[in-house]
């Protein structure tokens, strides 16, 4: 792969203030890309990100707004494409990732977390059509999670919103490749990340799950993982799964 292959190109990278979001952030803009760093209300946090992104010699800018509201999507989009000129990539990583038993489960918790993770996704990617079409190397490229396959305890939310996302893929596949838009869908698990909400510092599904490899993955493992799908190298994969787990889960 080119060092700056992706040199030109724009990316707009949704919860990109912290953890997985963040890592990929700053992996895009190693390759070259200018990045709009998404985040819903954390903008002090986001700025951190373009700072660090500044400081190796990268191009970035903050955009916030609530991927799960249909007029902020499309604002986010609209002000990304004004400010920075284009879009050719965007990643759909904004989530909530709560734990929560099925009975003690509200509609409104259900209704944020699959408004986040799924509707958000749906909005932003329908928002980011037309740049996408314009762009000639478009992509989409959307990040799941483990427990959509393997299932857990008391996150029916999340993994409902997480297994829609591996059907929106492949129907949006279908429906953008004659544009030449790819899109794909990036799964992590078992990844060390800082999760700030009460209970969630060490999911039960970690407790349970094993890695062939012997440890937990990095946030970088993943951004890895959707650099290289950003990447002109990938333009022949669309509608996949990239599995990025350690081998915790073999399809």
């Amino acid at each position: 792969m080119t060092e700056k292959d992706l040199q030109g190109r724009v990316a707009l990278v949704t919860g990109a203030s912290r953890n997985i979001g963040r890592a990929i952030a700053l992996a895009l803009a190693a390759r070259g890309a200018v990045i709009a760093v998404a985040a819903r209300s954390d903008r002090s946090a986001a700025e951190t990100v373009v700072r660090e992104i500044e400081a190796a010699g990268s191009t970035a800018a903050v955009f916030l707004g609530d991927v799960s509201k249909e007029d902020d999507a499309d604002r986010l989009v609209d002000e990304v494409g004004s400010t920075l000129g284009r879009l050719d990539i965007l990643v759909n990583n904004a989530a909530v990732r709560r734990e929560t038993p099925i009975e003690e489960l509200a509609f409104s918790d259900w209704r944020e977390v699959m408004g986040i993770a799924l509707d958000g996704a749906f909005l932003m990617s329908k928002a980011a059509i037309p740049p996408l079409k314009k762009s000639g190397q478009g992509t989409i490229i959307n990040i799941g999670g483990l427990t959509a396959y393997l299932g857990a305890l008391h996150r029916a939310h999340v993994i409902a919103a997480k297994a829609g996302l591996d059907g929106l893929t492949k129907a949006l596949a279908h429906e953008l490749g004659p544009y030449g838009i790819t899109v794909n869908l990036v799964s992590p698990g078992m990844i060390d990340t800082n999760r700030q909400h009460a209970g969630a510092s060490n999911p039960t599904h970690h407790q349970t799950t094993r890695t062939l490899v012997g440890r937990r993955g990095t946030p970088e493992e993943v951004a890895a993982a959707v650099a290289y799908l950003a990447s002109p190298q990938a333009r022949f994969t669309t509608g996949q799964t990239l599995h990025v787990n350690g081998g915790a889960f073999l399809p």
